[in-house]
């Protein structure tokens, strides 16, 4: 297990960088508890249990299903590059045996440590644009999974009718209570066609109870979006078999009528 020195060391190695998801982190769970099911955190949790050994996440976040996990009294780990995500998580004091590392989940060593079970949720693997880095992500994953384990992960499945379109103007598409205030998020995106990738503009409004505007910060994203056989063929290419391609979390044959693309696969 890493030390609380080496885990000082490794966010060190990276607070240079901008945290990216910053402004979104305080309002990461408010949002997603609207904008996704649980689904997915019961999926998660299933692969879990079933891989009867230590498990890792890429991108944890806030610990939405990592603390889901833990609970169950498994052994966990969690990654993620952005120190505000990390600090709400740390902030709902998880129990000691959830270890918690900040690095770029394309680029991290844990050492000897290997995992029956590597999962990323809620599309986090849609944040590595170049396929460089998705290659090195999946590199770093088949060297930390233990014999027989598995590495699975969700993205959207593109709706063409969306995608053939330039973006979507911005929109409300969210609104909840923060601290007295309500916050109303506001979203565009820009899609890039050659590069199969989306620019998200995000926008949060603060207002009183009264309707009165506060102030309001601004988040800028980018994600890839994939199709079923360029999965496949990635995760060929850097070393998996026995690939599942299912059209949600609750294993349906892939359609992508359903908006989801899940994928688990074992180290070859």
């Amino acid at each position: 297990m890493t030390s609380k020195s080496e885990e000082s060391r490794s966010e060190a190695a990276h607070v240079t960088e901008p945290d990216r998801y910053a402004t979104t982190a305080p309002y990461y769970d408010a949002t997603y508890a609207i904008v996704r099911g649980s689904d997915d955190v019961a999926f998660y949790r299933r692969l879990a249990v079933a891989a009867q050994g230590p498990v890792l996440e890429l991108g944890v976040g806030t610990g939405r299903a990592l603390l889901e996990i833990a609970a169950l009294g498994i052994p966990v780990s969690g990654i993620d590059v952005s120190p505000a995500m990390l600090r709400v998580l740390r902030a709902k004091q998880p129990p000691p045996t959830v270890r918690l590392v900040q690095a770029p989940m394309q680029r991290f060593d844990l050492g000897e440590d290997r995992f029956c079970l590597i999962f990323s949720a809620f599309r986090a693997f849609q944040h590595l644009i170049e396929v460089e880095d998705q290659l090195s992500c999946l590199a770093c994953v088949r060297r930390h999974l233990a014999p027989g384990g598995r590495f699975a992960f969700d993205v959207f499945a593109p709706r063409l009718d969306l995608i053939a379109q330039p973006g979507l103007p911005e929109r409300e598409d969210a609104r909840f209570e923060s601290q007295g205030e309500t916050i109303v998020r506001y979203a565009s995106t820009r899609i890039f066609h050659a590069q199969q990738r989306i620019d998200v503009s995000l926008r949060y409004e603060r207002r009183r109870v009264d309707g009165v505007i506060l102030g309001q910060e601004r988040s800028e994203l980018s994600m890839r979006y994939f199709f079923r056989y360029e999965l496949e063929h990635l995760l060929a290419r850097a070393g998996f078999d026995d690939i599942q391609i299912y059209g949600g979390f609750d294993r349906r044959p892939y359609d992508h009528v359903s908006g989801e693309t899940v994928c688990v696969a074992r180290a070859r």
